[in-house]
């Protein structure tokens, strides 16, 4: 393509009197919205106007999935060795501009650049998967089922489909989306996180420049009107979701209702076990970084820690190494974790903090009052962690989605494990132990669908991990 859009944002502001407004893509041209309202993204460590993002009028919207419709039957009849090359040219070019997406997730998001990148690059680990859809497509035969009876399955694409994504992953989420699902022979329209649409325009750039015709990839923007026409249109067979409890179960039931297949990605509660017998460097190192890693906007992030045990034999060793942690813009290459996302939500995270040392709870290390030299008006919040936390406090029972990490306490492994099944968000659990006994009835008993153990056994660290 010839111009390129919002793939410097901080460049582009620093160059214009106001900044470049975000455009729609739709039959293959990225079109400027008629659209009469504009949302700022706000670079959360400056809280520049990094670009403005239409909310995509209803025309254009229609004009978007009538675009995908039109490019689907074609799309569905391409050979899949076909979608695949163009899969493998695009993670070809991700890989080129690889620092390009990473600065652009820094400058809108406000993740350190190392955080940018592996965003973008557990992004393009699913580009690559995508790229084996021939084997993964396949579909099964069995002969005989009954007297001359033969059965086969094979695998169509739906159509339509959409995704709707969050702030926190600009580029990797998008990534978990489209490209999968337009090499299964589906057309596709992204709604990207208005607060975070950069990188999912410069994908679709990429994505066009590999060879993805035209009207395959669409993508609209907005906040609830705009969900609210994805999940009513009769042409959209199915919609992907990642974020909140509160969107994701209004998705759900509205797409739902209209015979929509949905997936919806939710909120996350994660726990970790420790065990007395932990290896304390190893554990602690561990617990700070899951904690207070990508400013604890992550949908893994480690929120609560249940000590089997005295809580306060860890306390010392945590507070010193969440202190020795370095709060940055996230373009300087000393940055630990950067700010969050906003406003709002460093005023939400303020308040849950408060609610907990209002409820009981110990405030071990209040990061609420950090300043960063030079840019004093960032959304930072420094590490914090809560003591003598209780299952009623809301701070407890809330996604804090920020540096905070709560530690509680329980008598046994049997009285941890029921701590953390009876939270309703069963996301992913962890334990630290060197007892294999130990990391055995925590896998086979706890609920959480993802679970990882950290067992040291004869000076070896054996770690089973999950990424996002």
């Amino acid at each position: 393509m010839a111009n390129s859009h919002l793939s410097t944002p901080s460049e582009l502001f620093s160059r214009q009197h106001k900044p470049p407004r975000v455009p729609n893509l739709i039959g293959g041209s990225f079109l400027d919205s008629k659209s009469l309202t504009f949302i700022d993204v706000i670079n959360p460590a400056t809280q520049e106007v990094v670009s403005q993002v239409p909310c995509t009028t209803d025309e254009e919207f229609k004009a978007a999935v009538s675009a995908a419709k039109k490019a689907f039957p074609s799309w569905r009849k391409t050979p899949i060795t076909k979608r695949q090359r163009v899969m493998l040219k695009f993670q070809e070019l991700i890989r080129r501009d690889m620092d390009k997406l990473a600065l652009n997730v820094t400058t809108e998001q406000g993740k350190t650049l190392k955080d940018a990148q592996g965003d973008v690059f557990r992004g393009l680990e699913v580009v690559e998967h995508a790229c084996g859809m021939a084997t993964l497509q396949m579909g099964e035969y069995v002969s005989d089922v009954s007297s001359g009876i033969d059965t086969y399955s094979i695998r169509e694409p739906l159509g339509v489909c959409a995704g709707i994504c969050p702030f926190n992953f600009p580029a990797m989420i998008p990534l978990w989306m489209f490209p999968v699902a337009v090499t299964c022979g589906n057309t596709f329209i992204l709604k990207p996180s208005e607060k975070v649409p950069g990188a999912s325009v410069m994908l679709a750039e990429l994505a066009m420049e590999a060879g993805l015709p035209e009207g395959v990839l669409n993508i609209v923007h907005g906040t609830h009107d705009i969900v609210n026409a994805i999940c009513d249109d009769d042409d959209i067979k199915a919609i992907s979701f990642v974020g909140s409890n509160v969107a994701g179960m209004h998705i759900y039931a509205r797409a739902a209702a209209k015979g929509k297949r949905v997936q919806a990605n939710m909120g996350a509660k994660n726990h970790a076990v420790v065990m007395p017998d932990a290896s304390v460097d190893a554990t602690v190192n561990a617990l700070v970084a899951a904690g207070f890693g990508a400013a604890g906007q992550r949908c893994m992030a480690l929120s609560t820690v249940v000590f089997v045990g005295d809580s306060k034999l860890w306390e010392s060793k945590l507070v010193e190494h969440a202190k020795a942690l370095k709060v940055n813009v996230g373009t300087e290459p000393d940055a630990d974790l950067g700010p969050v996302i906003s406003k709002q939500a460093k005023e939400r995270i303020h308040r849950l903090i408060q609610s907990g040392v209002e409820s009981g709870a110990r405030l071990v290390l209040d990061g609420r009052n950090i300043v960063v030299p030079g840019y004093e008006s960032g959304n930072f919040i420094g590490p914090t962690i809560l003591s003598d936390v209780t299952a009623n406090m809301e701070c407890y029972k809330e996604e804090i989605f920020g540096p905070v990490l709560l530690l509680t306490e329980a008598d046994n492994l049997e009285e941890a494990i029921n701590i953390i099944n009876e939270n309703k968000y069963g996301n992913g659990a962890s334990i630290f132990t060197t007892s294999g006994v130990a990391a055995r009835k925590f896998q086979t008993e706890i609920e959480a669908g993802q679970v990882c153990h950290l067992t040291m056994m004869f000076s070896s660290i054996m770690i089973g991990h999950v990424t996002f």
